[in-house]
Protein backbone atom coordinates (compact mmCIF):
# COMPACT_ATOMS: atom_id res chain seq x y z
CA UNK A 1 0.00 0.00 0.00
CA UNK A 2 1.45 3.52 -0.54
CA UNK A 3 2.60 5.45 2.23
CA UNK A 4 1.88 8.95 3.01
CA UNK A 5 3.42 11.23 5.38
CA UNK A 6 1.40 12.07 8.15
CA UNK A 7 1.49 16.00 8.79
CA UNK A 8 4.02 16.52 11.61
CA UNK A 9 3.98 13.46 13.51
CA UNK A 10 7.35 12.00 11.61
CA UNK A 11 5.50 9.11 10.63
CA UNK A 12 4.60 7.60 7.39
CA UNK A 13 1.35 5.56 6.99
CA UNK A 14 -0.79 3.52 4.62
CA UNK A 15 -3.11 5.83 2.94
CA UNK A 16 -6.06 3.66 3.21
CA UNK A 17 -6.69 3.27 7.73
CA UNK A 18 -8.90 1.95 9.90
CA UNK A 19 -11.36 4.13 11.49
CA UNK A 20 -12.44 1.93 14.58
CA UNK A 21 -15.45 4.04 16.14
CA UNK A 22 -17.55 0.71 15.39
CA UNK A 23 -15.62 -1.72 17.49
CA UNK A 24 -16.45 0.50 20.41
CA UNK A 25 -20.82 1.15 20.03
CA UNK A 26 -22.84 3.52 18.21
CA UNK A 27 -22.59 1.16 14.68
CA UNK A 28 -24.89 -1.70 16.48
CA UNK A 29 -23.39 -5.27 18.23
CA UNK A 30 -20.14 -5.82 17.00
CA UNK A 31 -18.89 -8.52 19.16
CA UNK A 32 -15.12 -9.04 20.14
CA UNK A 33 -14.11 -11.73 18.08
CA UNK A 34 -15.07 -9.95 14.89
CA UNK A 35 -13.59 -7.10 16.27
CA UNK A 36 -10.18 -8.66 16.39
CA UNK A 37 -11.17 -10.03 13.21
CA UNK A 38 -12.15 -6.56 11.09
CA UNK A 39 -8.16 -5.44 12.63
CA UNK A 40 -6.07 -8.71 11.52
CA UNK A 41 -7.67 -8.33 7.84
CA UNK A 42 -7.39 -4.33 8.12
CA UNK A 43 -3.60 -4.51 9.08
CA UNK A 44 -2.88 -7.76 6.77
CA UNK A 45 -4.42 -5.66 3.94
CA UNK A 46 -1.36 -3.36 4.56
CA UNK A 47 -3.38 -0.95 7.00
CA UNK A 48 -0.84 0.65 9.23
CA UNK A 49 -3.05 3.11 11.10
CA UNK A 50 -5.68 2.91 13.42
CA UNK A 51 -8.31 5.83 14.60
CA UNK A 52 -10.35 5.75 17.72
CA UNK A 53 -10.92 7.65 20.69
CA UNK A 54 -11.84 7.35 24.78
CA UNK A 55 -15.62 7.69 24.02
CA UNK A 56 -15.45 5.24 21.82
CA UNK A 57 -18.19 2.23 23.80
CA UNK A 58 -16.40 4.12 26.83
CA UNK A 59 -13.06 2.53 26.20
CA UNK A 60 -13.99 -0.24 24.20
CA UNK A 61 -12.50 0.57 20.74
CA UNK A 62 -9.02 1.60 22.40
CA UNK A 63 -9.00 -2.08 24.69
CA UNK A 64 -9.87 -4.17 21.48
CA UNK A 65 -6.80 -2.23 19.88
CA UNK A 66 -4.69 -2.86 22.96
CA UNK A 67 -5.26 -6.77 22.70
CA UNK A 68 -5.03 -6.47 18.95
CA UNK A 69 -1.12 -4.72 19.42
CA UNK A 70 -0.09 -6.95 22.46
CA UNK A 71 -0.56 -9.91 19.94
CA UNK A 72 1.35 -8.36 17.55
CA UNK A 73 5.11 -6.87 18.87
CA UNK A 74 6.82 -5.42 16.51
CA UNK A 75 3.68 -4.24 14.69
CA UNK A 76 5.25 -0.60 12.84
CA UNK A 77 1.50 0.62 13.45
CA UNK A 78 0.36 4.16 14.07
CA UNK A 79 -2.33 4.60 16.64
CA UNK A 80 -4.42 7.75 16.78
CA UNK A 81 -6.81 8.04 19.82
CA UNK A 82 -8.95 11.59 20.57
CA UNK A 83 -10.05 12.67 23.83
CA UNK A 84 -12.37 15.56 25.25
CA UNK A 85 -15.98 14.36 24.53
CA UNK A 86 -15.63 12.71 28.30
CA UNK A 87 -15.81 15.91 29.62
CA UNK A 88 -19.50 16.45 31.78
CA UNK A 89 -20.67 18.76 30.63
CA UNK A 90 -18.91 19.43 27.63
CA UNK A 91 -17.95 22.70 27.69
CA UNK A 92 -14.49 25.03 26.64
CA UNK A 93 -13.72 24.99 30.33
CA UNK A 94 -13.02 21.64 30.68
CA UNK A 95 -10.45 21.17 28.06
CA UNK A 96 -7.45 21.56 30.78
CA UNK A 97 -4.33 20.20 31.38
CA UNK A 98 -5.22 18.26 34.49
CA UNK A 99 -8.13 16.74 32.42
CA UNK A 100 -5.61 16.11 29.14
CA UNK A 101 -3.61 14.15 31.92
CA UNK A 102 -6.53 12.20 33.24
CA UNK A 103 -7.95 11.58 30.01
CA UNK A 104 -4.31 10.10 28.27
CA UNK A 105 -3.16 8.13 31.13
CA UNK A 106 -6.54 6.51 30.55
CA UNK A 107 -5.98 5.78 27.02
CA UNK A 108 -2.43 4.31 27.57
CA UNK A 109 -3.91 2.08 30.24
CA UNK A 110 -6.49 0.90 27.26
CA UNK A 111 -4.26 0.64 24.79
CA UNK A 112 -0.99 -0.65 26.53
CA UNK A 113 1.30 2.05 25.78
CA UNK A 114 3.69 4.21 27.74
CA UNK A 115 3.13 6.99 24.66
CA UNK A 116 0.44 7.89 22.26
CA UNK A 117 1.35 7.55 18.72
CA UNK A 118 -0.86 10.85 18.07
CA UNK A 119 -3.68 12.20 20.26
CA UNK A 120 -6.64 14.68 18.95
CA UNK A 121 -8.59 17.21 20.36
CA UNK A 122 -12.38 15.69 19.56
CA UNK A 123 -14.50 18.03 18.30
CA UNK A 124 -14.52 20.50 21.25
CA UNK A 125 -16.29 23.52 21.03
CA UNK A 126 -14.76 25.94 18.81
CA UNK A 127 -13.51 28.10 21.56
CA UNK A 128 -10.86 25.60 22.50
CA UNK A 129 -9.20 25.60 19.15
CA UNK A 130 -8.80 29.89 20.02
CA UNK A 131 -7.24 29.43 23.40
CA UNK A 132 -3.44 29.33 23.86
CA UNK A 133 -3.93 27.29 26.72
CA UNK A 134 -4.73 24.41 25.09
CA UNK A 135 -1.97 24.35 22.85
CA UNK A 136 0.20 24.79 25.95
CA UNK A 137 -1.33 22.46 27.75
CA UNK A 138 -0.85 19.73 24.79
CA UNK A 139 2.88 21.01 24.14
CA UNK A 140 3.87 19.76 27.82
CA UNK A 141 2.19 16.66 27.42
CA UNK A 142 4.36 16.17 24.58
CA UNK A 143 7.05 17.03 27.21
CA UNK A 144 6.29 14.61 29.31
CA UNK A 145 6.33 11.76 27.24
CA UNK A 146 2.54 10.93 27.37
CA UNK A 147 1.68 11.92 24.10
CA UNK A 148 4.42 12.08 21.03
CA UNK A 149 1.95 14.24 18.61
CA UNK A 150 -1.18 16.02 19.20
CA UNK A 151 -3.30 17.21 16.34
CA UNK A 152 -7.51 18.19 16.07
CA UNK A 153 -10.58 16.19 15.43
CA UNK A 154 -13.09 19.09 13.52
CA UNK A 155 -16.33 20.08 12.77
CA UNK A 156 -16.29 22.70 10.45
CA UNK A 157 -13.73 24.42 8.14
CA UNK A 158 -13.00 27.66 9.97
CA UNK A 159 -11.95 25.23 13.28
CA UNK A 160 -9.78 23.41 11.07
CA UNK A 161 -8.35 26.69 10.00
CA UNK A 162 -7.68 27.98 13.33
CA UNK A 163 -5.99 24.96 14.84
CA UNK A 164 -3.43 24.47 11.06
CA UNK A 165 -1.38 27.59 11.93
CA UNK A 166 -0.21 26.62 15.30
CA UNK A 167 3.08 25.39 15.04
CA UNK A 168 2.99 22.13 16.83
CA UNK A 169 -0.38 20.78 15.60
CA UNK A 170 0.60 17.78 13.35
CA UNK A 171 -2.72 16.40 12.05
CA UNK A 172 -6.44 17.82 11.07
CA UNK A 173 -9.52 15.45 11.19
CA UNK A 174 -12.16 16.26 9.00
CA UNK A 175 -15.63 15.40 7.18
CA UNK A 176 -14.44 14.82 3.65
CA UNK A 177 -16.49 12.45 0.89
CA UNK A 178 -18.19 13.26 -2.37
CA UNK A 179 -20.66 14.25 -0.36
CA UNK A 180 -18.60 16.69 1.77
CA UNK A 181 -16.67 18.82 -0.27
CA UNK A 182 -16.02 22.23 1.24
CA UNK A 183 -12.72 21.54 2.68
CA UNK A 184 -11.19 20.99 -1.07
CA UNK A 185 -11.37 24.42 -1.30
CA UNK A 186 -9.32 26.12 1.31
CA UNK A 187 -8.53 23.16 4.12
CA UNK A 188 -6.36 20.94 2.48
CA UNK A 189 -4.39 23.50 0.78
CA UNK A 190 -3.59 25.52 3.87
CA UNK A 191 -2.74 22.16 5.66
CA UNK A 192 -0.55 21.51 2.84
CA UNK A 193 1.18 24.82 2.63
CA UNK A 194 1.96 24.24 6.75
CA UNK A 195 2.78 20.62 6.73
CA UNK A 196 -0.42 19.46 8.25
CA UNK A 197 -1.46 15.80 7.81
CA UNK A 198 -4.87 15.85 6.74
CA UNK A 199 -6.99 12.36 8.23
CA UNK A 200 -10.84 12.07 6.04
CA UNK A 201 -12.78 10.84 8.66
CA UNK A 202 -16.75 9.88 7.17
CA UNK A 203 -15.61 8.93 3.87
CA UNK A 204 -18.96 6.44 3.00
CA UNK A 205 -21.02 8.95 4.44
CA UNK A 206 -21.96 6.51 6.66
CA UNK A 207 -22.34 3.50 4.73
CA UNK A 208 -24.56 5.70 2.17
CA UNK A 209 -21.73 5.71 -0.34
CA UNK A 210 -21.48 1.57 0.05
CA UNK A 211 -24.25 1.89 -2.58
CA UNK A 212 -25.99 -0.56 -0.47
CA UNK A 213 -28.78 0.93 0.90
CA UNK A 214 -32.42 2.18 -0.09
CA UNK A 215 -35.32 4.36 1.38
CA UNK A 216 -36.54 1.24 3.33
CA UNK A 217 -33.05 0.37 5.36
CA UNK A 218 -33.78 -0.13 8.76
CA UNK A 219 -30.87 0.60 10.89
CA UNK A 220 -30.24 -0.99 14.94
CA UNK A 221 -31.58 1.15 17.64
CA UNK A 222 -28.23 1.55 19.16
CA UNK A 223 -26.82 2.34 15.39
CA UNK A 224 -25.91 6.45 15.07
CA UNK A 225 -28.00 6.02 12.02
CA UNK A 226 -31.22 6.05 13.74
CA UNK A 227 -31.06 7.83 16.73
CA UNK A 228 -28.67 10.99 15.77
CA UNK A 229 -30.58 11.80 12.17
CA UNK A 230 -31.11 15.33 13.68
CA UNK A 231 -28.08 15.30 15.47
CA UNK A 232 -30.05 14.40 18.62
CA UNK A 233 -26.45 13.00 20.39
CA UNK A 234 -24.14 14.79 18.54
CA UNK A 235 -22.89 16.98 15.28
CA UNK A 236 -25.39 15.90 12.46
CA UNK A 237 -22.41 16.05 10.23
CA UNK A 238 -21.38 12.70 11.51
CA UNK A 239 -24.52 10.79 10.32
CA UNK A 240 -24.86 9.81 7.01
CA UNK A 241 -22.22 13.43 6.71
CA UNK A 242 -25.20 15.48 7.23
CA UNK A 243 -26.92 14.64 3.95
CA UNK A 244 -31.04 14.03 4.91
CA UNK A 245 -31.42 10.00 4.76
CA UNK A 246 -33.64 10.17 1.75
CA UNK A 247 -31.33 13.00 -0.40
CA UNK A 248 -28.45 10.89 0.34
CA UNK A 249 -29.78 7.53 -0.87
CA UNK A 250 -31.05 9.14 -4.22
CA UNK A 251 -27.70 10.67 -5.01
CA UNK A 252 -25.44 7.59 -3.70
CA UNK A 253 -27.68 5.77 -6.44
CA UNK A 254 -26.27 8.10 -9.21
CA UNK A 255 -22.76 7.49 -8.03
CA UNK A 256 -23.47 3.66 -7.99
CA UNK A 257 -24.26 3.93 -12.01
CA UNK A 258 -21.13 5.90 -12.36
CA UNK A 259 -19.26 3.05 -10.72
CA UNK A 260 -16.45 2.44 -13.50
CA UNK A 261 -15.75 -1.53 -13.94
CA UNK A 262 -13.14 -3.25 -11.92
CA UNK A 263 -13.98 -0.41 -8.85
CA UNK A 264 -17.32 -1.21 -5.91
CA UNK A 265 -19.28 1.63 -5.12
CA UNK A 266 -17.56 2.29 -1.80
CA UNK A 267 -13.77 1.71 -3.74
CA UNK A 268 -14.58 4.75 -6.01
CA UNK A 269 -15.85 6.81 -2.75
CA UNK A 270 -12.56 5.70 -1.36
CA UNK A 271 -10.41 6.94 -4.38
CA UNK A 272 -11.66 9.82 -5.05
CA UNK A 273 -10.53 10.75 -1.60
CA UNK A 274 -6.76 9.22 -1.66
CA UNK A 275 -6.68 10.78 -5.03
CA UNK A 276 -7.44 14.83 -3.18
CA UNK A 277 -4.00 16.87 -2.84
CA UNK A 278 -2.93 17.25 0.79
CA UNK A 279 -5.03 13.72 2.27
CA UNK A 280 -2.51 11.64 4.25
CA UNK A 281 -4.94 9.18 5.14
CA UNK A 282 -8.30 7.96 4.58
CA UNK A 283 -10.58 5.97 7.42
CA UNK A 284 -13.51 3.51 6.49
CA UNK A 285 -14.63 1.52 9.35
CA UNK A 286 -15.56 -1.71 8.57
CA UNK A 287 -17.87 -4.42 10.46
CA UNK A 288 -16.66 -7.40 8.90
CA UNK A 289 -13.01 -8.56 7.48
CA UNK A 290 -14.72 -8.36 3.68
CA UNK A 291 -15.32 -4.74 4.23
CA UNK A 292 -11.93 -4.36 5.63
CA UNK A 293 -9.97 -5.84 3.09
CA UNK A 294 -12.13 -3.87 0.29
CA UNK A 295 -11.65 -1.09 1.91
CA UNK A 296 -7.74 -1.69 1.36
CA UNK A 297 -7.71 -2.89 -2.01
CA UNK A 298 -9.26 1.20 -3.15
CA UNK A 299 -5.33 1.91 -2.08
CA UNK A 300 -4.38 -0.03 -5.36
CA UNK A 301 -7.05 1.69 -7.95
CA UNK A 302 -6.12 3.10 -10.69
CA UNK A 303 -7.24 7.21 -10.82
CA UNK A 304 -10.69 7.42 -11.54
CA UNK A 305 -11.35 9.31 -14.80
CA UNK A 306 -11.91 12.57 -15.80
CA UNK A 307 -15.85 11.40 -17.30
CA UNK A 308 -16.47 9.72 -13.62
CA UNK A 309 -14.93 12.89 -11.84
CA UNK A 310 -17.58 15.37 -13.84
CA UNK A 311 -20.24 13.13 -12.84
CA UNK A 312 -19.73 13.16 -9.32
CA UNK A 313 -19.48 16.16 -9.25
CA UNK A 314 -22.63 17.01 -10.85
CA UNK A 315 -24.55 14.95 -9.00
CA UNK A 316 -22.66 17.05 -5.97
CA UNK A 317 -23.66 19.86 -7.11
CA UNK A 318 -27.48 19.10 -8.13
CA UNK A 319 -28.55 17.29 -5.34
CA UNK A 320 -26.40 17.45 -1.94
CA UNK A 321 -24.44 21.12 -1.91
CA UNK A 322 -27.37 22.97 -0.54
CA UNK A 323 -27.94 20.27 2.05
CA UNK A 324 -23.90 21.06 3.37
CA UNK A 325 -21.97 23.64 1.86
CA UNK A 326 -22.75 26.45 3.91
CA UNK A 327 -23.28 24.68 7.22
CA UNK A 328 -19.76 23.01 8.18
Amino acid sequence: MESRQLGRTGRSVGVVGLGCWQLGADWGSVTEDAALEVLTAAVDAGVTFLDTADVYGDGRSEKLIGTFLASRPGHGLTVATKMGRRADPHVADAYTLSWFRAWTDRSRENLGVDTLDLVQLHCPPSEVYRRESTYDALDLLVDEGRIASYGVSVETVDEALEAIIRPHVATVQIILNVFRRKPLEEVLPTAAAHGVGIIARVPLASGLLSGKYDEHTQFAADDHRSYNRGGEAFDVGETFAGVPFEVGVAAAREVAALTPAGYTTAQLALRWIIDQPGVSVVIPGARSAAQAIGNAAAASMPPIDEETLDGLRGIYDGRIRQHVHGRW
